[in-house]
């Protein structure tokens, strides 16, 4: 099993900023919680409080300075994370895996897509919303108002966040089908019980899940809320220059 950095628990770059650690320890703690996975018979309490060890650290600026420090000197400081039952290994004296991407890594990026397709689904039903008579003929006479031009640059903005992650997810070979979140969340889970299994094997496991244990109308809920997300998404993409 391989060892991980405090960054590659919470799955953010060395130059992550605070408040990207902060919500990779808060997308995570939702996650892996304890009481959310219990009832599933599922005990996350060792990864719940590995991910709040890294939070500890990288959120203090001065730990966080001292880890750097270690990091940088070949003197790794990491954990066999999520290896329950056992005691943390000492350090390796090696640092090959750091600059590795964890699966913590992709489902980061397929949160994040999420985040930014659902801000673009809202600034577009807003400016639906608030459309005026006069702007619509504005743009019939091929003249854009501020508000329109204001409205492009933001989705452009967004739809260029959007093909970052799209581009990390399909370079780990993770096709669209699975960058929902219940699908993330379920192989994350299970990837963090066993490293050492690819987690695209986990997806297979994932449908095999899906195909047991779903009903016929929460399958067809499924693809359908699927079916809008790459909708969306399309429609996001449009705006890229």
């Amino acid at each position: 099993m391989a060892y991980r950095t405090y960054y590659q628990i919470l799955g953010v770059s060395r130059d992550a900023t605070l408040e990207e650690i902060t919500n990779a320890k808060n997308a995570l703690a939702k996650v892996y919680h304890p009481d959310v996975n219990m009832q599933n018979g599922i005990d996350t309490t060792a990864q719940m409080q590995e991910i709040l060890e890294a939070y500890r650290v990288l959120s203090n600026p001065e730990k966080r300075k001292n880890y750097d420090k270690e990091l940088g000197g070949g003197t790794v400081r990491v954990f066999r994370t999520f290896d329950l039952g056992k005691e943390f290994e000492k350090d390796s004296g090696s640092s090959d895996v750091q600059d590795e991407h964890s699966f913590v890594t992709y489902w980061n990026a397929a949160s994040k897509l999420h985040e930014v397709v659902k801000r673009s689904s809202w600034l577009l039903e807003r400016e639906s919303r608030r459309e005026s008579i006069p702007i619509k003929i504005m743009k019939r006479i091929g003249k854009m108002p501020k508000t329109e031009r204001r409205l492009e640059s933001q989705l452009n903005t967004l739809s260029i966040q959007a093909l970052q992650y799209i581009t990390l997810l399909k370079s780990a070979g993770i096709p669209m089908e699975y960058w929902t979140p219940e699908a993330m969340n379920w192989v994350l889970i299970r990837w963090g019980q066993n490293q050492s299994v690819d987690f695209l094997t986990i997806f297979a496991q994932y449908d095999a899940f899906v195909n047991q244990k779903k009903t016929t109308a929460e399958k067809a809920k499924m693809r359908s809320q699927t079916k809008q997300f790459h909708g969306k998404l399309k429609k996001l993409l449009t705006y890229a220059i």
